[in-house]
């Protein structure tokens, strides 16, 4: 039923018959001492849509739903409220991640189909024949699905790393399929004439095998270890990675167990091969040569080596570093910052200034600008803070000869010329997200800096943007804004409202709806609900003689004047005063494009100890992506030694000898040197998927180190003379080593070499691995 106040006119009606007052037996109404009439809420933000205003709003979905599926769900109630909206208004969605889902999964996707296609080639023309290499091709769909069973149950989603993770281990999954198959091969081979049955001889060849197999299987396992170790946002972003690597090892193992030999003594030829398939025997040719000749020369052949791995260590200092390659999203967000004393109107003109400027440039598509907050401060912005997205149009549709970040650099110097005094901060959405979540401020790199007092810290954080300007790469360098906030400063004096008996409560209260603004109740129409707002008349409150002036009531009922009971003042104090770690704290912070972030943060931390005196109590903090790519990196310098320190003893474990474990254990660093050379020519920093890439590295080199020395050592027992071991091991072990390698390397090519959205987060990686398998 009706509550007291009803809707519509007769609720004006209800609420201007209230009665406030009875002076002499004559009711005093609401109506006789105010205006009540409709109105809207006071306003604290807009939406300016491609130079209009509009009326805009953001869905946030609950933890663990699917993204893509609310997305989908969103876009089918859009069209029903469409449908239902009068004419000439519509509903439209200005940003929404599914398209950036869609194109970093399908990045990743692709470079997996591509690069399966690739690898069955390889196989193909390596194998010989069309059997051998279905069972081996065959080995990695039913290990991905096993690795899809392992993400189901723990949860993770199919996404740009857990994706990538599979790409890296296309090569690793095969591995074991084919050194059974090979061994099956030249088992028949040896035996050919022999009345011994194809099952039979499958069934001796995966013996011989299995165990390096399984043991460098495994080592690859414990390789990535490390990962899971990682903590913060490196750890969201690598444990998948290594989740569904480590699945799709144990499923190889599990297929070379079973799969692969019962499969295999249906499929292959009892007969085996006339002869080695053209490629592996032309490489033989070239091979056995060398590789007679540098078992002749080992020290020389050690040497040289070592002079390489010399010069990949005197490279490695020059490498850039970052916590990881920017994600393209395809959407620029840019928080653009007015003077504190800026009001919504103002904000509101230069918003649509700054549309205007930014659509000028041909790779824009649309400029959507929030101007303050929305009605429910859930993301909450002061009015003098502009923030816009900005979608842009398709990569592969730019035809205007700027990349990602110069087409940024271009648009931040627009920016600086069209609208001078407005700080402009470039990001992109997520990455907007990500940075605050980190530092508590939205970007790359923040300098904080701890104090007691507010003047002092405003002048050395001044001290400290103008170094970070000077340095090159540091862009959209800003302050925190401190200063500059005009307020009306109204200070009670409590002797005389002891003396009028006004209590403080009274005395706030009255002073906020005055001037603020309260809400008495609420009117209900139907399931709407529509606050009953008191204020002061704007005439009444817009200026500070105007508030001195406002009528406080005391306990015996006479009205008094603001200004009698209370200090009364306008002036200009903080915006804001941040605390952290039990002191005030104020910062600057920045970007960094054109240059590593290592590089930037490191020369500003020596020119800000160089040039800042700080008084005592005073320091300094860097956060932001860069202290997350210190503490990854930090966590991986001692958990990765560890690793390798258990795989040595592995090693040991598993040969019974130090001399053994030592030749397998050298091939790591020798590993690397292709990692760092391919680093430093194509001009990507060291971040965490490069750490990540010689991780990889480091199981493949124990791998195939595994597996040759493994056979030297049986052909060695089997009599024949070390030399000719090393030399007859090397040649019948070339050809699963080189589809180890080419498998894994062109695999990852299609990573390396796409541009697409999310391309450039798995590139170091890529590269890493690809130059690690060179060497």
């Amino acid at each position: 039923g009706y509550g007291w106040i009803q809707p519509d006119e007769e609720g004006l009606n209800d609420l201007e018959n209230i009665i406030v007052s009875n002076e002499e037996g004559t009711p005093v109404y609401v109506k006789d001492v105010a205006e009540v009439a409709f109105g809207s809420e006071i306003k604290r933000g807009t939406l300016i849509a491609n130079g209009e205003e509009s009326v805009g709003g953001f869905v946030l979905k609950l933890i663990g739903t699917n993204t893509q599926d609310l997305l989908a769900e969103m876009d089918n109630k859009v069209d029903a409220i469409n449908s239902a909206l009068p004419e000439g208004m519509m509903m439209e969605t200005f940003y929404s991640q599914g398209e950036l889902v869609e194109k970093a999964v399908g990045t990743v996707t692709n470079a997996l189909y591509i690069g399966a296609i690739l690898v069955l080639i390889v196989l193909y023309f390596f194998m010989g024949d069309i059997r051998s290499t279905l069972i081996i091709i065959s080995t990695v769909p039913i290990a991905f699905l096993i690795a899809f069973i392992g993400m189901k149950w723990l949860g993770i989603s199919a996404n740009l790393m857990s994706l990538g993770g599979l790409a890296i281990s296309i090569g690793m999954i095969g591995d074991s399929a084919t050194v059974i198959v090979e061994n099956t091969y030249r088992l028949l081979e040896e035996r050919k004439g022999g009345n011994v049955s194809l099952t039979r001889i499958v069934s001796e060849a995966a013996r011989e095998v299995i165990r390096p197999v399984f043991f460098a299987t495994s080592i690859i396992i414990i390789v990535f270890l490390p990962l899971f170790s990682l903590e913060g946002v490196e750890g969201k972003m690598f444990k998948p990675l290594a989740y569904t690597i480590t699945f799709a090892l144990f499923g190889a193992i599990f297929l070379a167990l079973t799969y692969i030999p019962i499969i295999s003594s249906f499929i292959l030829p009892e007969k085996g091969m006339d002869k080695e398939p053209w490629l592996v025997r032309t490489l033989k040719k070239w091979s056995e040569p060398l590789i007679e000749k540098t078992s002749k020369y080992p020290k020389m052949v050690f040497g040289a080596a070592l002079v390489l791995f010399a010069g990949s260590m005197a490279i490695f200092p020059f490498l850039g570093t970052e916590f990881q390659p920017t994600l393209r999203e395809g959407t620029y967000a840019v928080r653009s910052v007015l003077p504190p004393g800026a009001n919504l109107p103002t904000t509101t003109e230069y918003s649509k200034r700054l549309q205007e400027s930014m659509l000028t440039f041909p790779e824009v598509e649309s400029v959507y600008s929030r101007v303050g907050r929305a009605e429910v401060g859930g993301d909450p912005e002061p009015v003098n803070v502009v923030f816009n997205v900005v979608n842009l149009k398709p990569l592969d549709a730019w035809e205007w000869g700027r990349d990602y970040e110069e087409l940024q650099t271009a648009m931040a110097e627009k920016l600086s010329e069209d609208l001078p005094g407005v700080s402009s901060n470039f990001s992109q959405p997520i990455q907007l997200r990500t940075d605050e979540l980190l530092s508590g401020v939205r970007a790359q790199v923040v300098v904080s800096l701890y104090g007691d007092v507010l003047d002092v810290l405003a002048e050395k954080a001044g001290e400290i943007q103008a170094i970070a300007e000077g340095v090159e790469g540091a862009v959209d360098v800003r302050a925190q804004q401190q200063g500059g906030k005009p307020q009306i400063l109204v200070r009670p004096d409590r002797e005389q409202l002891a003396r009028l008996g006004i209590s403080m409560d009274d005395f706030l209260n009255t002073v906020e709806t005055g001037i603020g603004g309260s809400v008495a109740g609420q009117v209900f129409e139907g399931i709407r609900r529509f606050d009953i707002f008191v204020r002061l008349q704007e005439s009444q409150r817009t200026h500070i003689d105007q508030v001195r002036d406002l009528p406080i009531r005391t306990a015996k009922g006479a009205l008094v004047p603001l200004s009698q009971i209370a200090d009364v003042e306008v002036f200009t104090g903080p915006k804001q005063i941040s605390r952290n770690k039990a002191s005030r704290r104020t910062y600057v912070q920045l970007n960094v494009r054109g240059r590593d972030m290592g590089s930037v943060v490191s020369e500003i931390q020596q020119k800000v100890a160089e040039q800042v005196e700080l008084p005592a109590g005073y320091f300094t903090e860097y956060g932001g992506q860069f202290e997350n790519q210190q503490r990854a990196m930090a966590r991986l310098y001692v958990v990765v030694p560890i690793t390798l320190g258990l795989i040595f003893f592995m090693l040991f474990s598993t040969f019974s000898s130090w001399k053994y474990a030592v030749l397998i254990f050298l091939n790591i660093p020798f590993a690397t040197i292709g990692g760092i050379v391919a680093l430093w020519v194509s001009g990507l920093y060291l971040s965490v998927p490069a750490a990540v890439g010689f991780i990889a590295i480091f199981g493949i080199a124990v791998l195939n180190g595994v597996v040759l020395v493994s056979y030297i050592n049986q052909l060695r027992e089997e009599g024949l003379e070390t030399h000719k071991a090393v030399v007859k091991a090397a040649l019948l072990r070339l050809r699963p080593v080189l589809m180890t390698a080419l498998t894994t390397g062109l695999g990852l090519i299609p990573l390396l070499l796409a541009n697409d959205i999310g391309s450039n987060v798995q590139r170091p990686l890529a590269a890493v691995v690809v130059g690690g398998l060179v060497t």
